[in-house]
């Protein structure tokens, strides 16, 4: 699985992306955002408030109950804002 790391998440993990290979309990954005938090810090702190968090699967929006498996690329990012003038 790849993922990817975008603004302040980004800077809060310590990379841009990373591959790795899903644990068995891992089938969910849920799981796999758990499974993170425990890999350090950086990952606690960019994950410790889900409200500001958005998540692609496959480069379409989703949400935190998708299943994921090894073959997708999931992204992780800020809520994205518009405006105008």
């Amino acid at each position: 699985m790849r993922i990817l790391y975008f603004a302040w998440i980004r800077e809060r993990v310590g990379c841009e992306s990373e591959e790795i290979t899903l644990p068995q309990n891992v089938s969910t954005v849920q799981d796999l955002i758990n499974w993170l938090s425990n890999q350090g810090s950086g990952y606690q702190t960019a994950f410790g408030d889900l409200k500001i968090v958005r998540v692609a699967v496959n480069m379409e929006f989703s949400d935190f109950d998708h299943c994921i498996n090894n073959e997708d690329e999931v992204a992780f990012f800020p809520p994205v804002t518009g405006g105008g003038i």
